[in-house]
């Protein structure tokens, strides 16, 4: 394909946002040692603000370049669908009825386990809640994993490469653990239909061997956990709301409309329509809720669908690349690519490709998929852990080079799942 100027300008708007991407670390810092611009700093080392700040930009020179009938016509021609069910999720995920029943669940599990019931608890929400995406959608499971471990594992006062680790663990173990269904990864969710892979055919291909993988990585982060998680803090008779017991019947529907939303991912206006119910039955027991993280999942929203307006221009250069690829140099093409572009758009585009080989379907989205931990741009859901999690680190913010650190190891191991099992 030939650029031309206004492709040639998006993909260099593309670069910038990846490098503001890395930099976000040195903007946080930035506003402490200048005060007077602290706002503006804090702003700007926003991970999630990133995409979208630069996909305002390219609109902005589409409109010098082309006019703005154009510049326009192009924003609304994208899909957002991906963003709002993104916040959609995220927001119902992370309400009381769920993240407590959740949590309850889990601890459960945890005390019948024959080790320590923190280093249960870590476990299982680097395992367990992961493989749970293939079912509640990938997204959700981030939502609900970051907010599972953000107290013990992801706080303050733990060294800082311990939760990498756990942090390149969870990203990893998310982005791989969805691909046991074919609706719940939204890199599979991009081929599914034209390649007519069922869930019978993404467990038989993907699941059982990201299965594995999801349990060596989350074995291997609890291990190296062990000596920084103390004994759970003693339970103390509580009488705030927020110790009362949620009705069971409140606990159906939170999970009734949670079901519904992600059957119904696709349909942007069915989904909202379920949002919008829950928000008026969070608002008529919020003695039930604890305050909804809107402002957190505006922000992914936000980041994902700047994601969507920069990289609908990045075809040119990508399907190309893509398509050039034999079967093993697609996977790790795949897998080194997708840390700079999102897995989905790069399956996307895989998925144009006429007569591509059964092998190459299948390496393609194995090395999307192993490589979703390495970047916060790599996968979907990402991004909301970051937004989750990132008060637990220094400067409160989440660097992108200690994230791809602590990526790379259970990044091995998903790529050696998927190449040799």
């Amino acid at each position: 394909m030939q650029p031309t100027p206004l492709d040639l300008v998006a993909a260099s708007l593309f670069g910038l946002a990846l490098i503001h991407t890395f930099a976000t670390k040195q903007f946080e810092r930035l506003a402490h040692r200048f005060p007077r611009h602290a706002g503006l700093l804090h702003l700007m080392g926003e991970v999630e603000v990133v995409f979208g700040f630069w996909a305002v930009v390219l609109i902005a020179a589409m409109a010098l370049l082309s006019g703005g009938d154009a510049a326009l016509g192009y924003a609304e021609s994208r899909n957002y669908t991906e963003p709002l069910f993104v916040f959609v999720v995220m927001v119902v995920a992370a309400s009381r009825p769920i993240l407590r029943t959740v949590t309850q669940t889990v601890d459960r599990l945890a005390r019948l386990a024959p080790v320590p019931t923190t280093l249960a608890t870590a476990w299982l929400g680097l395992a367990a809640v992961p493989l749970l995406g293939s079912l509640i959608t990938e997204p959700a499971a981030m939502t609900i994993a970051a907010l599972l471990l953000a107290p013990s594992v992801f706080r303050p006062g733990l060294p800082e490469p311990v939760k990498y680790i756990a942090l390149g663990v969870l990203f990893v173990n998310v982005s791989i653990g969805g691909t046991l269904t074919s609706y719940a990864a939204p890199p599979v969710l991009m081929v599914a239909a034209t390649w007519q892979w069922d869930s019978a055919f993404m467990l038989a291909a993907f699941g059982w061997k990201a299965a594995i993988a999801v349990l060596v990585n989350a074995s291997v982060a609890t291990f190296a956990l062990r000596r920084h998680l103390g004994a759970p803090p003693p339970a103390s008779p509580g009488t705030g709301p927020q110790d009362r017991p949620v009705p069971v019947s409140l606990v159906a529907v939170h999970l009734a409309l949670l079901v519904g939303i992600v059957l119904m991912a696709h349909h942007p206006v069915a989904f909202l329509g379920l949002f919008l119910l829950f928000l008026g039955v969070a608002r008529a027991y919020e003695r039930h809720q604890d305050t909804l993280i809107i402002r957190e999942s505006l922000l992914v929203a936000f980041f994902l669908a700047g994601l969507v307006v920069l990289g609908g221009l990045q075809r040119w250069w990508l399907q190309p690349l893509v398509a050039a690829l034999e079967p093993l140099a697609l996977f790790f093409g795949a897998l080194g690519l997708t840390a700079i572009t999102d897995n989905a758009a790069l399956t996307y585009l895989g998925s144009l490709i006429s007569g591509i080989s059964d092998e190459a379907k299948y390496m393609l989205v194995a090395g999307a998929v192993a490589g979703g931990g390495l970047t916060v741009i790599a996968n979907a859901p990402n991004p909301a852990g970051v937004a989750l999690l990132k008060r637990g680190f220094a400067d409160e913010s989440i660097g992108a080079g200690g994230l791809l650190l602590g990526a790379i190891g259970p990044t091995i191991v998903a790529a050696a799942a998927f190449l040799l099992l």
